[in-house]
């Protein structure tokens, strides 16, 4: 049996599937749950909900992309996929997904969480925070409907 870095199929297949649990659970709960803390507009929640949306965003999300990555690589290698329409389809979707990640969200929630940090029980949320929330919303749509496509590619292989 063939192995990469000593490592079987099945290996492989349990670091992969394992990444896009983590991926996919965390960019739609934190999704509902964010946007239950914008919608709530409490200065005393948004502080705490910005800075789990980062936090989660560096565990989950990064983490669970990182092992998808690492387990696609090898069960790509294992499996000959490598130019098989599916999966560059499903790379393509995901890369784009991670462009609108590293472009659009994690740059807006950064700042939002900064608008966000000093906000008091008593204070308004700046205006700014609610266009930015907009924005986040508007690239966080495809950026969690592209990588439940591309699970759908990976699963499927049509």
């Amino acid at each position: 049996m063939e192995t990469v870095l000593g490592l079987g199929y099945g290996t492989w297949k349990f670091i992969h599937i394992t990444g896009a649990v983590l991926l996919l659970g965390n960019i739609v709960v934190t999704g509902v749950w964010k946007g239950m803390a914008d919608a709530g507009g409490d200065p005393r929640v948004l502080p705490f909900a910005q800075r789990l949306v980062t936090l989660t965003d560096w565990l989950f999300t990064a983490g669970g992309t990182l092992l998808i990555v690492a387990g696609g690589t090898a069960l790509a290698w294992l499996g000959g996929w490598w130019r098989a329409p599916w999966f560059l389809w499903g790379v393509g979707l995901f890369t784009l997904s991670g462009v609108l990640w590293g472009a659009v969200l994690i740059p807006v929630q950064t700042v939002q969480a900064r608008l966000a940090r000093p906000l008091g029980p008593t204070e308004g949320v700046p205006a700014r925070y609610w266009r930015l929330a907009r924005l986040w919303y508007a690239a966080g749509v495809p950026a969690i409907v592209l990588p439940l496509c591309t699970l759908y590619l990976m699963v499927v292989k049509p």
